[in-house]
């Protein structure tokens, strides 16, 4: 279909307008310039603001996480490539401290955002552990010569990186890879894989969707999985890396996330240029920070995204125990030692209560004192893993359930 080279015409015709607001701010904000003086300088120059963050970009902002406060104390922190493939970096954030703390992999969702979605999430659990993260890449930057990227080449990049990481890891699985980090600990525990995790925490994720249906499950089962290949899958443009390469485009999926909140989204972009023109600075920076990290997609693998609809949304594969691995059957109940943790938002519509509990009946074979569920009062989605009630509610029994797993 042509929807991604619908898209990428768009774009190319409104860039002239995006590059004159570019260049008209400074000249309407700087004080000596002409420009400036001119009778609604301040509104344009608000508006111009507004055209700059309403741009989809395609490339992953930087974490900015540059140090951590551990216990009053602001310790620096770097960057470190520890693994990489032709999909996926494996990132170490690591602490000038160099103290000996819990290891943690943060399993990021490949859901047309990139991992930096998840930076409150690393930042706060740095402050206890020794943090690792899943930064996946856009795909439409992948050559076709690096091969497909379905469910099963997810579920490998989670065993491969635990296994870089070493013995004695933890887990914290965030949204949509609660169902592939799942099925990696069952493969990892059935082999007595020296890298099994200590811990494996998933966090509002689809484990069956069967469980208080959404309207993004809904939405799912409406169509049949041909309807979802033939009107939302296309091919990357010739002028990228990955061209020919069949992707959802993340835009698509951006798309479907306004839709969602389009009023709110809206209101947001009102109050934005309101803030600009009546001085409010520091509430305007949070919104630009916030959609600058919003407006930054990143495709999604064709066989990654309709395996995932038609196994997780569609079949309900793994809690009917028909998820397989290539070939091999999963099997939650091969976890006997790694702690368990699932963590809900009272408010979530997009994975909703008792979608991630699912995870503690797969695993039966845990005792009971390895099994912790935890449903957090007055959060939607996000709230599960980002912000006040994370950093002062969730976290804490996060850290706890890992800590005590060492």
């Amino acid at each position: 279909m042509m929807l991604y080279h619908t898209y990428q015409t768009h774009a190319q015709m409104m860039w002239p307008i995006r590059a004159l607001a570019r260049i008209a701010v400074p000249m309407l904000e700087e004080s000596r310039h002409p420009l400036s003086q001119a009778r609604g300088a301040r509104h344009l120059a608000a508006a111009c603001r507004v055209i700059e963050m309403a741009e989809v970009t395609h490339h992953r902002p930087p974490w900015r996480i540059d140090d951590v406060r551990v216990k009053d104390e602001l310790v620096p922190v770097e960057e470190q490539v520890v693994q990489r493939t032709p999909f996926a970096t494996l990132l170490r954030f690591r602490k000038a401290s160099g103290a000996v703390e819990p290891k943690v992999l943060v399993v990021a969702p490949m859901s047309g955002h990139f991992a930096t979605l998840l930076r409150d999430t690393v930042r706060t659990a740095l402050q206890d552990h020794d943090v690792y993260v899943t930064d996946w890449h856009n795909v439409r930057d992948v050559p076709l010569a690096e091969g497909p990227f379905g469910l099963d080449e997810y579920t490998q990049h989670v065993i491969d990186f635990l296994a870089a990481m070493g013995p004695g890891a933890n887990v914290i699985a965030v949204c949509q890879p609660c169902v592939a980090s799942l099925a990696a600990v069952a493969l990892m525990a059935e082999e007595d894989h020296p890298a099994t995790p200590a811990s494996l925490t998933l966090m509002a994720g689809p484990i069956d969707c069967r469980i208080n249906p959404t309207e993004v499950n809904r939405l799912a089962t409406s169509k049949p999985i041909e309807w979802f290949k033939t009107r939302l899958i296309s091919n990357v443009p010739w002028r990228h890396r990955g061209a020919g390469r069949r992707v959802y485009p993340g835009v698509v999926q951006l798309s479907a996330f306004i839709n969602m909140n389009k009023e709110r989204h809206v209101h947001a972009f009102k109050e934005y240029y309101r803030q600009l023109v009546d001085d409010e600075f520091d509430k305007a920076e949070i919104t630009r920070t916030f959609y600058e990290e919003y407006m930054a997609v990143a495709d999604l693998s064709a066989d990654f995204y309709l395996e995932t609809v038609s196994k997780v949304f569609q079949e309900y594969s793994l809690p009917r125990g028909e998820l397989t691995y290539r070939g091999r059957k999963v099997d939650p109940k091969a976890i006997r030692r790694t702690a368990l943790l699932t963590v809900e938002g009272e408010r979530d519509d997009i994975c909703s209560i008792g979608q991630t509990l699912a995870a503690q009946d797969l695993a039966s074979s845990l005792r009971a004192y390895l099994r912790t569920h935890y449903v957090q009062p007055n959060v939607g989605h996000y709230g599960v893993f980002s912000g006040k009630r994370w950093q002062t509610q969730i976290y804490p029994m996060v850290r706890d359930v890992i800590h005590l797993s060492q």
